[in-house]
């Protein structure tokens, strides 16, 4: 049964995030942890392999659409992002290892991702000053930040993602969402491979995977599919309504944790 439940989680949160280049793991991981049946460090091993699934399957409709891709841009912000993936799965680890509690954990990723969901809402919600950094050092910068946050937050990528890309290279929305998804690839597979090297998956029932992986790919598809057929205007509506409840359910799973 709650495989079941996942699927149909993973399944709308990834159209949504292929959609608006959140990458779904901003909405997976606060429902599952409103769900609480499984672990923090388990319910983030599974939202990192959704959204990895998800940018794989965007991505490569997104290419084969023939939608115009600038590679330096990718490819700089992605080796930035790798950095940073890594450097935020061993922060969680060091985390969960610091503090007894896991809801200690997961009160500080609910309360980063608020603060980073208020950034983007305002953002894109007052249209604030863009820049034009064109250089490698500020594709670096991008891309390490959005990867360590990734990471450490257990959300793939984000409405941060689309954000800061906006803000840094006053990229239009809609350009922004699929240079977000492809950093979410790289972020997710650095975060992976530490996994797999410092803690293997013993830990994780991988039978969830079954569950996890088809839905993620279906809604890869779908959400690239859409993005295709709508307006910038709508993306942007589209960004800011799933911000917005997004952030009631963090408000909401950061004050049942605090009244336990």
């Amino acid at each position: 049964m709650i495989g079941i439940i996942y699927f149909i989680v993973i399944i709308l949160a990834n159209t949504v995030g292929a959609i608006s280049g959140m990458g779904g793991g901003v909405i997976i991981k606060p429902v599952l942890d409103f769900i609480g049946y499984h672990s923090v460090a388990a319910i983030s091993f599974y939202s990192t392999v959704a959204v990895f699934t998800m940018s794989i399957s965007s991505t490569i409709r997104q290419v084969k659409s023939g939608q115009t891709i600038r590679w330096r841009t990718v490819l700089w912000v992605s080796l930035g992002a790798v950095v940073g993936g890594i450097l935020g799965n061993i922060s969680f680890e060091s985390l969960l290892g610091y503090f007894d509690s896991e809801s200690t954990v997961q009160l500080i990723q609910i309360g980063l991702t608020i603060v980073t969901l208020l950034f983007a809402f305002l953002y894109t919600k007052y249209d604030w000053r863009s820049f034009h950094f064109d250089s490698i050092i500020g594709y670096l910068f991008c891309g390490f930040t959005l990867g360590f946050l990734a990471s450490l937050l257990g959300i793939g990528g984000g409405p941060i993602n689309v954000s800061l890309l906006m803000l840094m290279f006053s990229l239009p929305i809609k350009e922004a969402t699929i240079y977000s998804i492809c950093t979410i690839f790289f972020s997710q597979l650095a975060k992976l491979v530490t996994i797999t090297v410092n803690t293997g998956f013993d830990r994780y029932d991988l039978t969830m995977l079954l569950y996890v992986i088809p839905a993620a790919i279906l809604g890869g598809l779908l959400g690239a599919k859409a993005s295709q057929q709508l307006s910038p205007k709508k993306v942007t509506t589209i960004f800011q309504a799933v911000i917005a409840v997004v952030l009631l359910i963090n408000l909401y799973n950061g004050w049942r944790i605090l009244i336990r």
